[in-house]
């Protein structure tokens, strides 16, 4: 069968593609810069980008001088052009945020989850409800949304009718688009992993930009992580790769919620964090009416019981060798611990992590990589649902 031949409309989509995205990534650029990126003639440049300063989908922005010539435009994507929407449905809470093109934030509507309160119907209710809050917050009709990205916790099968996968919170191919579609959102739907949208995020706007190469982790109640391979997220055969939480960490180990036994998820995750920690104590539960705050109230204890200490050191050996299992793995530039646990580990304990982390890695991977914390705080997940309606854009080049 012969390779289908591209015709004028998929070349005109194509360069209008790599020149947003250009823009959009590494903006603001001139177009003598816009040619030297993309490779495109000074012509196709000049005439491309003009249409889309006609549509008001780019805008100058200021001028910067050039070799004995005219000073030169530069060009940015206008952040007023439309909006997005950006959804974490986690573990403990549905969070709607709303943006601009710039990634600034207009609104955001939060939904607290009680314990074992996930189910499907309920979830698709509060993001209906949190959708409406932000757009009447902010005072943006629904034309001006170009679509609403939503990050879940599990794995996305996608195809005609996208199923997720998240047997932590009791879903088995939950048809979730039907469910919002019932709930009235008309607008297009994006969906992906959560830990997959927090490495968009992080990749696009925060601690990994510029690399090509990256492990971006999410730790909450739960465990995750996007896989960078050459400035893409590494995917697998259905979407799955980066289940890292479910990668055995202790041969016959304790049980995680998935089922199994030994997983990492069981040592590091927040839940996994408190349950040791209950157990240790002879059955008391750290104080605090939820796990964020149970998990604050034990890194505060940090130095003042032992058996505090014992949790946290353990905790660190742990999330030491997951980290050096992704290095020797991977080889990655970049390790990025992210998620509401992984940034509270972190802020507290990143050198220990690090230094254990060297002790179970290989040394030449272990020296090309640097372990640092996200950069988009607990947003992250929301900030990388809202850019998958901004990759949908860019990819169409309108």
């Amino acid at each position: 069968m012969e390779p289908k031949r591209a015709t004028v409309r998929d070349l005109r989509r194509q360069n209008r593609s790599a020149l947003l995205s250009t823009l959009y990534l590494g903006g603001p650029l001139s177009r003598f810069e816009l040619s030297r990126l993309t490779g495109l003639s000074a012509a196709t440049v000049s005439k491309v980008t003009g249409e889309m300063v006609e549509e008001r989908l780019l805008v100058e922005a200021g001028q910067v001088e050039s070799d004995g010539g005219r000073p030169r435009v530069l060009l940015r994507v206008d952040p007023g052009y439309g909006t997005v929407v950006g959804v974490d449905v986690g573990e403990t809470g549905v969070k709607v945020e709303l943006f601009d093109l710039g990634m600034t934030r207009l609104a955001t509507v939060d939904h607290p989850l009680s314990a074992g309160g996930s189910d499907p119907e309920r979830v698709a209710e509060l993001v209906a409800e949190g959708l409406r809050g932000v757009l009447a917050e902010a005072a943006v009709d629904e034309a001006a949304v170009l679509g609403v990205g939503v990050g879940v916790p599990g794995t996305v099968e996608h195809g005609p009718t996208p199923r997720v996968h998240a047997p932590t919170i009791g879903w088995n191919a939950v048809e979730l688009e039907k469910l919002l579609r019932a709930n009235g959102i008309g607008l297009p739907l994006y969906f992906d992993n959560g830990a997959k949208t927090q490495g968009v995020a992080e990749m696009w706007f925060g601690a990994g930009r510029g690399a090509r190469h990256a492990v971006i982790a999410l730790i909450g109640s739960g465990v995750g992580a996007a896989i960078i391979t050459d400035g893409s997220t590494y995917r697998g055969s259905t979407s799955s790769a980066g289940e890292w939480g479910h990668t055995t960490i202790s041969y016959g180990g304790r049980q995680c919620r998935c089922g199994a036994l030994g997983c990492l998820e069981a040592y590091v995750g927040a839940a996994g964090i408190l349950d040791r920690y209950r157990k240790a104590r002879g059955g008391r539960a750290a104080p605090g009416d939820d796990e964020r705050a149970a998990l604050g109230a034990l890194l505060q204890a940090a130095g003042k019981s032992r058996t505090a200490d014992t949790v946290l050191e353990e905790t660190v050996g742990y999330l030491g060798a997951g980290i050096a299992n992704l290095i020797n793995l991977f080889n990655p530039e970049r390790i990025v611990l992210g998620g509401w646990a992984g940034l509270a580990l972190g802020t507290e304990l990143l050198p220990r992590i690090r230094a254990a982390a060297q002790t179970h890695a290989l040394r030449h991977p272990h020296d090309q990589v640097a372990i640092e914390l996200c950069e988009l705080g607990p947003d992250a997940v929301a900030v990388g649902a809202a850019t998958l309606p901004v990759a949908a854009l860019l990819a169409q080049g309108n």
